[in-house]
């Protein structure tokens, strides 16, 4: 089976309600940092109702013994989170929905979601807003703006390392290409 071109990839995207212009400049961006910017463009256009947690927000929230750490949900598929994870991060499906949800419902902590670049994750917050559940934020541009800026990753053992999963060929140009594993290949 041949690898998704970059046509079927934005059409998948497009498929999940993102914005054909904004897509397809995100992806054509010179560099991870002008794409992903550009991707966080689309992300907050299309789920405006969702709170974004700058990357540095985060971290300093995350280093300050007097605050309460949020809830972090990492939202992306089992192998996207064995590669690599934020620090104390929970795996959550992507596609979870309903009864799925309950378990982050009964607490009063805040949650962060974060996913790839950002539209996964906002897309589950908006289900826990819908949910009830009201303090709930993107972390924008997610773990590739995380790891793009050096800040930690780890993996299931909790050790750290320095790479992330990809996502695609694609979406992967939004990543540094040194945070990629060295032997990755993308899904058939």
């Amino acid at each position: 089976m041949s690898r998704p071109s970059l046509i079927q990839n934005t059409h998948r995207w497009l498929s999940l309600g993102g914005s054909a212009v904004g897509v397809l400049q995100a992806l054509a961006g010179s560099g991870p940092t002008n794409g992903l910017e550009e991707m966080k463009s689309v992300v907050r256009s299309r789920f405006p109702e969702v709170p974004q947690l700058q990357t540095a927000e985060l971290a300093d929230w995350l280093a300050n013994p007097h605050r309460e750490p949020p809830f972090l949900l990492d939202v992306r598929t089992e192998p996207e989170f064995k590669v690599s994870h934020l620090p104390g991060a929970v795996r959550v499906d992507p596609s979870a929905k309903g009864i799925q949800l309950r378990p982050f419902l009964d607490h009063h902590r805040p949650i962060v979601v974060y996913c790839s670049v950002g539209y996964r994750s906002s897309d589950l917050a908006t289900r826990l807003r819908a949910a009830g559940q009201t303090n709930v934020s993107n972390l924008e541009g997610s773990i590739f703006a995380w790891a793009n800026e050096d800040r930690p990753v780890v993996t299931g053992s909790n050790q750290p390392v320095r790479v992330v999963h990809p996502y695609n060929q694609t979406f992967g140009k939004l990543l540094r290409r040194d945070r990629w594993p060295e032997k990755w290949e993308p899904p058939k």
